[in-house]
């Protein structure tokens, strides 16, 4: 089985995939937060450092693009190449209504002839790229805005073009992250679909992981992100049992601090980036629901450490 580190904006940048990479590296591929391109600018500051060559050593690191607009989308494919990425993902499946009201992300389902005119314009303009400056194009998805039956006819436009993998998040864009995952039009497209198919969606636990292995055992590439934020030992477990101790938990706290203090400059920042890490790795400490109000609540990084070394005192439970 690949595992994959899927995209969570403000969460796995380049920051965190190195903590996690050095402590756990057992990804098979990294997805970054997605890149924005505008007719001004097509890297920001933020997107340029997260993609940076020196600060992805050693992973394989797929960038990500979201964009509806063909000539955007080839512009950064090239400067991506140009810094030696092998492959880009195209986002087509964030579900924010900011995103979604441009007819991005998943909106951008919403528009089948369009999205079927920007395949064309991209692969068209990808055939004529000296192979040194070429890269595979892969898709992130959802399975339609409003109903489950918009993705036959999506899955199509797939189907016609050189995609080298579909990543399919079986959850519609009204979804956002509610409800079960949409199991039944997960199959169907590992049946339609002639590209190879990743699954993405909902596995937090071994036990997931054995109960979607049970029904899908021909699957063999699972992208995880929620669950791996809140357990970053998740993978090593499924793979060989070994659960991840209190005492990694805090050296991987400890990274990830002080990367976001030597990356930020303001200290307010780093803390809010730690709290957002604590959102999901919480989790892991079921009985420390006061020590993680007062980690919330602090706005100072002495307050901030104290109550992280309340939490740390407390035992590790794996998710149920």
């Amino acid at each position: 089985m690949q595992f994959y580190l899927a995209p969570m904006e403000s969460v796995t940048g380049y920051v965190y995939r190195n903590v996690y990479h050095a402590m756990f590296g057992d990804m098979d591929k990294y997805v970054t937060p997605f890149i924005a391109p505008s007719k001004k600018k097509i890297l920001k500051t933020r997107e340029r450092k997260d993609v940076a060559p020196e600060h992805n050593r050693g992973m394989y690191v797929v960038p990500q693009i979201l964009t509806n607009d063909a000539e955007q989308f080839l512009t950064t494919c090239n400067m991506l190449a140009e810094l030696g990425y092998q492959e880009v993902n195209l986002n087509l499946g964030c579900p924010m209504a900011t995103v979604v009201s441009k007819k991005k992300g998943s909106g951008f389902l919403e528009e089948p002839d369009r999205l079927d005119r920007f395949f064309d314009a991209v692969f068209e303009g990808i055939s004529r790229l000296p192979e040194e400056r070429s890269c595979k194009i892969s898709v992130k998805t959802r399975i339609g805005m409003e109903f489950p039956e918009e993705f036959a006819d999506i899955l199509q436009i797939y189907n016609r073009y050189p995609i080298s993998e579909v990543i399919i998040h079986p959850r519609l864009q009204k979804d956002f992250y509610n409800n079960q995952p949409n199991l039944d039009v997960f199959a169907e497209a590992l049946k339609e679909c002639v590209h190879p198919v990743c699954y993405n969606g909902d596995i937090f636990t071994v036990e997931d992981y054995h109960v979607f292995r049970e029904m899908f055992p021909q699957v063999d590439r699972i992208m995880l992100g929620r669950g791996v934020i809140a357990n970053p030992g998740l993978v090593r477990e499924i793979r060989t049992g070994q659960s991840v101790t209190t005492a990694e938990l805090k050296e991987y706290h400890d990274r990830l601090y002080a990367g976001y203090r030597e990356e930020m400059d303001c200290e307010r920042d780093a803390l809010f980036k730690m709290k957002e890490v604590w959102f999901y790795l919480g989790k892991m400490f079921p009985e420390a629901e006061r020590e993680l109000k007062k980690v919330k609540k602090a706005d100072r990084p002495e307050e901030y450490l104290a109550a992280v070394r309340s939490v740390f005192t407390l035992p590790v439970h794996a998710l149920q």
